[in-house]
């Protein structure tokens, strides 16, 4: 079972009012219905959906209800579920904000949801309607809705930006995809319509992730680091040979025969922590800065040598 299927199932178990199913409801069937000889027909794949659609029609118009099996034709065999209603259709849709009685499209507002409640309502209905998300344990978070109308798309969007969820509309080939990829919004979303199950679930595998990603950001900045000691160490030391080979370590003044001896000593830690030592060896302070001051040195000679 997918992700997405889990949120849905959560969702057709939640505890609603009769406004919160109408709300629901106009979220659906706006985004998924068709008129077929008269019969309203809603079509999903999920049979929890189709239950929640039965009862709530039953339960808010008083009407007859019948639920059609069959199947899709594809590799995965999955079943599919018509919720036909066939008395009341154009008062429902009417009701729903959907159709007006002489047949013309309705386009939703803020007056039909004139609270938050509402809102999240008609997002769940969205949802139900053309709505995915990604399971956190996959590479990308993505959650999305479908519709076939740029208006219904826009309104969609609008009402995710009410409650701070930023989302972007772009155009399919059929229709159109909302859509949010930022996670900590996709989890503000599971949040909003009450997913509660599925939010411990979102947030554990998004720590963990973020956690894992951190500590690999970490070992990769730390391997940089020790690379990076290596090679300035290597440097240095390629350096010191040419003095000692071509001039000899007794012909440089003390301070530089002390940083040589103890780099040749030394030759796999930092400059922090060889000016430690040295400090601590020889009861002398030296800094870090000092240090790199007296390698420039050291690298100054190598080069005269080399030039010669």
């Amino acid at each position: 079972m997918s992700f997405a299927t889990e949120v849905k199932n959560e969702l057709c178990f939640l505890d609603y009012s009769d406004k919160d199913l109408i709300a629901l409801l106009s979220g659906f069937v706006r985004n998924n219905y068709s008129i077929v000889d008269g019969c309203l027909i809603l079509s999903t794949e999920n049979a929890k959906i189709a239950r929640l659609l039965f009862t709530t029609f039953k339960r808010i118009y008083d009407v007859d209800v019948i639920i059609n099996q069959g199947s899709i034709n594809n590799f995965k065999k999955k079943n599919s579920y018509n919720v036909v209603v066939s008395d009341k259709m154009s008062f429902i849709l009417n009701d729903l904000m959907i159709i007006d009685y002489d047949g013309n499209e309705i386009f939703i507002d803020d007056i039909f949801l004139f609270n938050e409640d509402l809102k999240r309502d008609y997002l769940r209905g969205c949802f139900l309607a053309s709505g995915s998300v990604n399971d956190p344990k996959t590479s990308r978070y993505h959650l999305e809705f479908l519709v076939d109308k740029f208006v219904d798309a826009k309104f969609i969007s609008y009402l995710l930006g009410l409650f701070y969820i930023n989302s972007k509309i772009i155009e399919r080939d059929k229709g159109y995809m909302v859509y949010v990829k930022e996670a900590e919004k996709i989890g503000d979303f599971l949040r909003l319509i009450s997913a509660n199950k599925s939010v411990m679930y979102y947030e554990d595998i998004r720590i963990y992730r973020d956690h894992k990603n951190m500590t690999n950001r970490l070992n990769n900045c730390e391997q940089a680091n020790v690379d990076k000691i290596i090679d300035a160490s290597s440097k240095q030391i390629e350096d010191i040979n040419i003095i000692v080979d071509k001039l000899g370590i007794d012909l440089v003044d003390d301070k530089l025969k002390n940083v040589i001896i103890y780099r040749l000593k030394y030759p796999e830690v930092s400059l922090s922590e060889l000016s430690e030592i040295m400090s601590y060896e020889t009861s002398k302070s030296i800094t870090k800065s000092g240090l790199s001051h007296r390698f420039r040195k050291i690298h100054e000679i190598a080069n005269r040598l080399r030039n010669e």
